[in-house]
């Protein structure tokens, strides 16, 4: 297993805070990483898996769609994927829902979007925990559910 950190936003983009209106390009982006793993000796035979936390994990549910042969699962954490809700439907990767349970706005979102997805989610709720998991505990429990989704969806890939 290997593990690749992205920062997909140009230090302008997080001056400018325009995040929301350059989604096509952190998009672009990531497709971008997604392709050059796949060119990447040490990597390309790996089974992929994407994990987003809020924006990050819409990013990763549209890159997901745009690469099926590629993207094996996905992770989204506190995320906000009705801002890709037109393309939650082309994914074709198992896809894990992480929300904490003070964040209600976002667990609605997170739970219609389950919903709308077509192929096997689950939605995971981590008690006590808000928007950016800053409670103790929140983000081990956030990092044991993401491996064991990954490790279990690689499994099934192979």
């Amino acid at each position: 297993m290997a593990t690749l950190l992205v920062d997909l936003e140009h230090k302008q983009d997080k001056v400018q805070n325009h995040v929301l209106a350059s989604l096509p390009e952190l998009q672009q982006r990531l497709i971008s990483v997604i392709d050059w793993s796949s060119s990447q000796p040490l990597v390309q035979d790996l089974a992929l898996g994407l994990f987003g936390a809020s924006t990050g994990a819409a990013l990763a549910l549209a890159a997901a769609a745009e690469r099926p042969h590629r993207v094996k699962a996905v992770v989204s954490r506190g995320g906000r994927p009705d801002l890709v809700f037109q393309r939650l439907g082309e994914v074709q990767c198992p896809v894990l829902l992480i929300v904490g349970g003070h964040d209600v706005d976002v667990l609605e979102l997170n739970a219609w979007a389950a919903s709308q997805l077509q192929v096997r989610n689950e939605l995971i709720v981590i008690p006590q925990a808000g928007h950016l998991f800053n409670e103790p505990g929140s983000l081990d429990a956030v990092a044991e559910q993401s491996y064991h989704w990954f490790i279990d969806q690689f499994r099934q890939s192979t």
